[in-house]
């Protein structure tokens, strides 16, 4: 009788230990895509454990549609992240092109079918020097003005025809060398010129994520305040820019799946200075000048010092600092803004999180640590 009862025993721990490896095993697994760009680290900084993916920026789209590397530095520098697999032999990584000022030949690169498998046929040649696992795109911005960029009302139909002939050559590619699956994915905007502008819907078939970039929501060419990377739109001003989650809301609305999108993060701040003292400075007119630095300058000389007090905007779910004597504004996210968008981030099963930029956070690693922290666990 005893035996029979420990033998009852033993059949319970075991179909329980075998229901927990299986949730384990069930467990959804979010990506952390971290864009690393040409300065500011070396291959010892590099924390390949606590990504999934390396998305180095940028490469040069030049005059004639061909992929280069903008410099020798940049070549150096895609052969030292091939290097740092060896601590995480699962990490890819992809080469970005395009990015704010390296757009200008996009809309002639996609405008026809000649034309884009020229782009296409260096961007695998790129892929295939530099031992990548596949490529961003990130064209500021279709059909829009943008720094000293060419751009045409067909650029909307001619981005969704590129990735089109993007994903098909990567797959034949991909066939041809045994490679396993190259990767595409989209770094894309949030406003409404971009949403207009772009045809999401289509687009999206083709790319294993889209790497929303929710920040700079608010920015330098603005002359009043506000947050540039909110989680939620605050109590207070005009709500004239969308937030992150209604960002991601109206991707899904255009027909992305949910775990295609990745949410972005800002490792840097934006600020204003001859702010309207009022609200502590929150959607207040600036007569000054911008700036922006990185967090791990905010963190040693802003945070609470200098005359730089915190304000936590609990609608927003993001800090911003006010310096009543300078009258100057900062916005920015920290670990506890990451808190709430990690939560949002399971709660509606997105992709993952990724973040521009890692050398902005790179003595600390403060935002990337608890990004790994949360993500994983």
């Amino acid at each position: 009788m005893i035996l029979k009862k420990y033998s009852l025993l033993i059949i319970a721990m075991l179909m329980l230990m075998h229901t927990f490896s299986d949730a384990q095993s069930t467990k959804k697994k979010y990506v952390v895509i971290g864009y690393v760009g040409s300065r500011g680290w070396t291959g010892k900084d590099i924390k390949a454990g606590q990504m999934t993916h390396i998305i180095y920026g940028f490469a040069h789209l030049i005059e004639g549609g061909v992929l280069a590397p903008a410099s020798v530095k940049d070549s150096v520098n895609l052969f030292t992240l091939d290097s740092v697999r060896t601590a995480n032999p699962g990490l890819k990584i992809l080469i970005s092109v395009g990015g704010w000022g390296g757009c200008r030949y996009f809309s002639d690169a996609s405008l026809t079918d000649s034309s884009r498998a020229r782009f296409i046929n260096s961007a695998l040649a790129f892929i295939t020097k530099f031992k990548l696992d596949g490529i961003d795109i990130d064209w500021e911005y279709p059909g829009q003005i943008g720094a000293n960029n060419i751009f045409r009302p067909v650029d909307k139909e001619n981005f969704t025809l590129l990735m089109r002939d993007f994903r098909e050559a990567l797959n034949k590619q991909a066939a041809t060398d045994n490679h396993g699956k190259y990767l595409l994915t989209a770094a894309t905007g949030v406003d409404t010129a971009y949403m207009t502008h772009t045809d999401i819907t289509g687009m999206q078939k083709y790319v294993d994520f889209i790497n929303l970039m929710t920040y700079d929501i608010y920015n330098g060419n603005d002359h009043v305040t506000g947050h540039q990377s909110p989680l939620y739109q605050s109590a207070v001003g005009k709500q004239e820019r969308v937030s992150t989650a209604e960002a991601i809301e109206n991707y899904i609305a255009q027909g992305v799946p949910a775990d295609k999108i990745v949410m972005g993060l800002p490792f840097y701040c934006r600020g204003w200075t001859e702010v309207n003292n009022v609200d502590n400075g929150l959607f207040q007119p600036s007569a000054g000048h911008h700036i922006s630095f990185s967090y791990d300058s905010l963190a040693n000389g802003y945070i609470n010092k200098n005359g730089y007090k915190y304000y936590w905007d609990k609608n927003a779910k993001v800090p911003y600092l006010w310096n009543s004597e300078l009258h100057t504004f900062i916005t920015y996210n920290n670990e506890r803004a990451i808190e709430y968008k990690v939560q949002y981030m399971k709660k509606h099963q997105l992709g993952g999180m990724m973040f521009w930029e890692y050398s902005l956070d790179i003595k600390s690693q403060v935002l990337l640590n608890k990004v790994d922290e949360l993500v994983a666990h």
